[in-house]
């Protein structure tokens, strides 16, 4: 990822940890996802406390543009902390990652992790989640 737009990924998911409601967890995150066509769709985590239905950062972001028809991705950024403080990486969990493999080539999207603007390391999907479930294995069934 060119540096110039992983820096302005990194401003855009820092901006969302403001909107982050994470009353019981105290752990803010921020995302800003970038579509194939380099829009920018923001997502922050959204808590509940009964917990199960808590909603990522990751997954609100993706969510969005998947409900305005947008299903093909470049990129990522993730930044979280405690009450918004970003002192470590924030990966996503295990959900947001079999979510990112139904909509991103595990090939190319990359997820940027980020603690500040100089400070962020880049990932391939296909090195966060090696072997995520796919369609292709839904199909390999159906033979």
């Amino acid at each position: 990822m060119e540096g110039r737009i992983a820096r302005e990924l990194i401003s855009v998911a820092f901006k969302q940890l403001e909107y982050s409601y994470a009353p019981y967890s105290h752990y803010k995150v921020g995302a800003a996802l970038l579509t194939a066509e380099n829009q920018i769709y923001t997502g922050c985590n959204i808590e509940n406390a009964a917990y199960t239905p808590s909603n990522c950062a990751e997954r609100t972001a993706i969510f969005k543009a998947v409900s305005e028809g947008i299903t093909h991705f470049k990129a990522i950024c993730i930044v979280g902390g405690t009450e918004g403080r970003v002192t470590d990486y924030a990966p996503p969990c295990g959900v947001c990652r079999q979510v990112m493999m139904e909509f991103c080539n595990p090939e190319t999207f990359e997820v940027i992790l980020a603690i500040n603007q100089e400070k962020y390391q880049t990932f391939r999907l296909k090195e966060l989640y090696p072997m995520g479930f796919q369609l292709s294995h839904l199909q390999n069934e159906r033979r």
